[in-house]
């Protein structure tokens, strides 16, 4: 693995066997990005130049969840994914009162945009990355415990973060304590 930065952004060059499950090689100039799986990626904001490349990386679709009222939201950004074919879904989740409905909205979006590659992000990869953890464990069954290495790389969600995560696992009969 290999990192570089660049005027405040983080560029990820992941490099993986190609063994099932793990990520493929991922470039992107976003903030903390994380690969999960070779069709789904977790980051921070993309520049307007990252996000006209995703394309040509694969990607189908791009779920951001952060509002685009943010400072560091790219203009136009629904605009520049559509220019390429992909899917633009928007999501504006407050940082501050993420809500079961936020999370089913995105439940939504990832069951149906299960066959394509997709790009899931917020501002720096805290919502999008508790919003990625969830889904793997509740909807896609995988531990708790490993899915949470990934939110761990960039966060350990506290506040109405981590009381949505506790009640959706407990909603889910899922047993994991955060930290």
């Amino acid at each position: 693995m290999r990192n570089a930065t660049r005027r405040g952004f983080v560029v990820l060059l992941l490099t993986a066997a190609a063994t099932p499950g793990r990520a493929a090689d991922v470039l992107l100039q976003a903030p903390n990005v994380v690969p999960l799986s070779p069709r789904l990626v977790t980051a921070g904001q993309p520049t307007a130049a990252a996000l006209a490349q995703l394309g040509a990386q694969g990607f189908g679709a791009v779920i951001y969840l952060a509002p685009a009222t943010v400072p560091d939201a790219v203009p136009g950004e629904a605009d520049i994914v559509r220019r390429q074919g992909l899917e633009f879904i928007h999501i504006p989740i407050p940082f501050g009162m993420p809500t079961e409905t936020d999370f089913t909205a995105f439940v939504e979006a990832m069951q149906r945009l299960q066959d394509r590659k997709v790009l899931v992000h917020c501002q720096v990869n805290l919502r999008a990355s508790s919003m990625g953890f969830l889904y793997r464990v509740v909807v896609g069954g995988e531990a708790p415990q490993q899915a949470y290495e990934d939110v761990a790389k960039v966060w350990s969600p506290q506040g109405p973060w981590k009381m949505l995560i506790e009640a959706q696992l407990k909603k889910a009969g899922i047993t994991f304590e955060l930290y």
